[in-house]
């Protein structure tokens, strides 16, 4: 069975925190047990936590009673998860998480899809399905970006597109994409952005997996 640690800092990390309570004549609180650590917020990013890098990524430890020796880590629904043994000690579970957080960004930097590959991706875009724009971007780019997929500066011809969707399938990111690049044209939402973002042969498809996307973000315990 996996639990989520709960990074809670007197009962987390109690064996090397000392005990800063102003009564000293308490009994030094016991670590919750597996249960309680189950049911706890999951380990997200906090500042309370001591001493780790106040930059780090949003991220969840997994303990796993199937695991004797070997930890992993991935990106799952935006959120870095490391997954360890149960039995790791919290002192090397502390050790081991800016670590593990690295190496997950590592093995992204060298996946990223690049600019220039929206760029390519976009003049194909407008090749296919908009021959009838003159309208061009200016700038596109991957960045970071919480609250949408994507955006599009009409005055500007900026276009940004959120580096949640960086390693999506290309179907995906061309949809968005396409979607920005329709604004160029049409700034609002009506019917004539419909009749354009309608040219885009998958778009239902694609529309299907953002919504699972952002259905799988939401369900993650803030």
């Amino acid at each position: 069975m996996e639990s989520v640690d709960s990074f809670i800092q007197d009962s987390i990390f109690g064996d090397i925190v000392p005990d800063m309570s102003p009564d000293k004549s308490s009994p030094l609180r016991s670590a919750p047990t597996q249960a309680t650590r189950a049911t706890s917020r999951p380990a997200v990013k906090s500042a309370l936590r001591p001493s780790l890098p106040a930059n780090l990524p949003d991220f969840r430890v997994i303990r796993s009673a199937r695991r004797t020796r070997s930890v992993s880590a991935y990106r799952q629904n935006g959120v870095i998860e490391i997954h360890i043994p149960a039995k790791l000690s919290r002192r090397d579970e502390y050790e081991l998480i800016p670590e593990m957080i690295a190496r997950v960004l590592r093995r992204e930097e060298k996946s990223r899809s690049s600019d220039t590959h929206l760029w390519a991706m976009a003049e194909q875009l407008m090749r296919d399905y908009l021959p009838d724009f003159h309208e061009r971007p200016q700038s596109i780019s991957w960045r970071q970006m919480r609250e949408r997929w994507g955006s599009c500066t009409t005055g500007d011809g900026t276009i940004r597109i959120s580096l949640r969707l960086n390693g999506a399938p290309d179907y995906v990111v061309a949809c968005v994409l396409f979607h920005e690049l329709v604004h160029l044209r049409e700034p609002g939402h009506g019917a004539e952005f419909e009749a354009y973002l309608n040219r885009f042969p998958d778009k239902e498809r694609a529309e299907a997996f953002l919504e699972g996307f952002e259905a799988g973000l939401a369900a993650i315990p803030g």
